[in-house]
């Protein structure tokens, strides 16, 4: 995600945000986020099934609902990992 607004503006958010992905970690549908450097945005690494899975998900993101930031969605078939990842692979 890249933020579209001030820093001042997402910290007002910041709370409701960490909320969402502390849900979002709970159902098992990440596997990490954090912040971009410099802090312009940020990144989450989900376990989903479907592309429609990850837009239903960014939706429920109060960042989105605020309009505060823009999402891009990356679908991608991992066919190299560490082997600790297996976990998220082998389904």
């Amino acid at each position: 995600m890249n933020y579209k607004v001030p820093l001042e503006k997402i910290d007002d958010f910041l709370q409701l945000h960490i909320e969402f992905l502390d849900r979002q970690y709970k159902n098992g549908k990440l596997i990490f986020s954090g912040r971009r450097t410099p802090r312009t945005g940020g990144v989450l690494l989900a376990n989903l099934e479907k592309r429609t899975d990850a837009e239903e998900m960014v939706k429920e993101d109060p960042f989105y609902q605020e309009n505060l930031a823009d999402y891009e969605i990356i679908e991608f078939t991992p066919t190299k990992y560490d082997s600790r990842f297996r976990v998220f692979i082998d389904k």
